[in-house]
């Protein structure tokens, strides 16, 4: 089972125990997935069409335990994905189907249903409890979450700007930062900061489903930061190696040119350890020195050998160039 798979199949048995709250989180199913059909004797039918299985038990579940409503349920496979099913909840009454739009705010008194099932500021979801099961209506019906040990991603998908807005703006009251990117002809309600999915699943109330993120989340910042620390200490090994190389390097071109009994007292000493232990750290030869130095002492006077090898090998190029310009 996916990730999403699971947060869904918990919220589908979270039960809100105000009634007020069902009747938010049935608007938000009935917004995005939900279709209101009349005939020519003007009688309402109110379908909902949905892939997901969890989503059709929870739809039927709150519009039972609400109002009291059977609601009748139709299977048949998708034409396009033949695996997969489509689930169609419908309410046939008249009566029953305007009592259930009328209570989501979906229609108003003179019968007027909202643009596109528009639910945009009504007032089932001017509590905070009540914008909770909003969301979670909403993820219900066209939400989707990637799997945490891949990215992070939420989203929630509406059939237009509006609806998509109105999510936006209800998940950012709760000082989430979730934007809007248009996928086609949908508009998709996004967020992909961590922290903040986890934020959203305790919104929801998907505690087990927040508590596997949280656990994900600290395992691959434990291995994010493993990684920084092997890589930093890899780049410093290999820092230092390359530095001693140099050194060595410079350190051999002084004794096959002036020799290292031509040095400063500090400076042949240091040579002689740097040729004797290459692989030693700047601390370690400091230590050996009589009397002892620091690592900055030790760099001080290997940087004065490889300056006094470095103008070694410009004067001897300088006088290879002057010697070949006499050929010519």
């Amino acid at each position: 089972m996916s990730f999403s798979k699971e947060v869904k199949d918990e919220l589908s048995r979270q039960l809100s125990p105000a009634r007020h709250c069902m009747i938010a989180e049935i608007a938000a199913v009935i917004s995005l997935c939900g279709r209101v059909l009349i005939n020519d004797k003007d009688c309402i039918t109110l379908k909902i069409h949905t892939e997901n299985i969890t989503v059709a038990r929870k739809y039927f579940t709150l519009i039972k335990k609400t109002f009291n409503i059977n609601t009748e349920i139709s299977i048949r496979r998708n034409s396009y994905l033949k695996m997969s099913k489509m689930y169609t909840l419908s309410i046939v009454g008249h009566d029953d189907a305007v009592r259930i739009l009328k209570a989501t705010k979906l229609i108003d008194e003179s019968m007027e249903i909202g643009e596109n099932l528009s639910a945009i500021s009504n007032l089932v979801i001017q509590n905070v409890c009540c914008k909770r099961a909003f969301i979670r209506g909403a993820f219900l019906a066209a939400g989707s979450i990637s799997d945490p040990e891949k990215t992070y991603h939420f989203e929630i998908v509406a059939p237009n700007e509006d609806k998509a807005i109105q999510i936006r703006d209800i998940i950012n009251s709760f000082s989430v930062d979730a934007k809007i990117v248009r996928r086609k002809k949908y508009y998709v309600v996004y967020v992909k900061e961590g922290s903040q999915i986890v934020d959203l699943l305790n919104i929801m109330e998907a505690h087990v489903a927040l508590m596997n993120l949280e656990n994900v989340r600290i395992l691959k910042e434990m291995r994010n930061s493993i990684n920084r620390q092997v890589n930093c200490e890899a780049a410093n090994i290999n820092k230092t190696v390359m530095a001693a190389s140099k050194q060595l390097e410079d350190i051999r071109y002084l004794k096959n040119t002036v020799g290292l009994g031509e040095l400063a007292e500090g400076l042949e000493e240091i040579a002689e350890l740097r040729l004797e232990y290459p692989e030693s750290s700047l601390k370690e030869l400091g230590a050996l020195l009589n009397p002892p130095i620091g690592k900055s002492g030790v760099n001080h006077r290997l940087r004065k050998l490889s300056i006094l090898a470095d103008n070694l090998r410009e004067q001897k190029e300088e006088v290879n160039y002057g010697n070949k310009e006499n050929i010519d």
